[in-house]
């Protein structure tokens, strides 16, 4: 793996920042195969939980100047996302995207559920992980692999950033299209989040199947 420091080129100064935790674990334990992981829709009143695994080709700074723009998903417009999303696939070593319903999130709760999209995702991956850099505060104890949680990962790390990119697209494109099955709620605008326009698509035609049953906000609409 190359070193990748500043002095290189000023124009990877932004690469290398969101690559330090990356490179710290290739240092310490020569391990090239780090996945990032992170979810998206954890926090919506509907919809699945999505969560992606990015392996970046550390090895390769060719590829790795292309990803200079990826950054935490929240901190972009939806064109830059879609522009990005085909970007890290393209560039990505590996990659994988996986999900859970409303319906096993009503089953199992928020973050088991959010936790079976990850060890879902981590297993499909095409190259296998050899760590895990995981977003939020969360270990997948279900792999037997060496893994860190951080907080605010998705602004600290280029591979977690990635796959916050892939999560959230791949889930707002998903709401969009149970936008056309459930007109009503108002899927495309808010990705079932709990704004004004859903709370009150919700008290005028109480919850659809993507709903999250279990949650505050429309648990007291299934009350007789």
């Amino acid at each position: 793996m190359p070193n990748l420091s500043i002095s290189q080129s000023p124009n990877l100064l932004f690469l290398v920042a969101d690559l330090s935790l990356e490179t710290a674990v290739h240092t310490q334990h020569g391990l090239l195969h780090i996945a990032g992981i992170d979810e998206a829709g954890r926090g919506a009143l509907a919809g699945p939980v999505v969560a992606a695994a990015v392996i970046l080709p550390l090895d390769n700074l060719e590829a790795l100047a292309q990803l200079t723009a990826v950054n935490d998903s929240k901190q972009l417009t939806p064109a830059t996302r879609e522009r990005l999303f085909s970007r890290i696939t393209h560039h990505a070593s590996a990659y994988a995207i996986a999900l859970e319903p409303a319906e096993a999130i009503d089953e199992f709760g928020i973050v088991p559920a959010t936790k079976r999209a990850m060890v879902t995702a981590v297993s499909q991956l095409p190259l296998p992980a050899q760590y895990l850099l995981i977003d939020g505060n969360i270990r997948l104890t279900a792999l037997n692999l060496p893994q860190q949680a951080i907080i605010r990962g998705d602004s600290l790390s280029l591979s977690i950033a990635a796959a916050s990119i892939l999560a959230k697209v791949t889930r707002d494109r998903l709401m969009v299209e149970f936008d056309a099955v459930y007109p009503a709620y108002g899927f495309a605008r808010h990705k079932g989040y709990g704004t004004a326009v859903h709370l009150h698509a919700l008290a005028q035609h109480g919850p659809c199947p993507l709903h999250r049953h279990t949650f505050a906000p429309i648990r007291p609409t299934l009350i007789p």
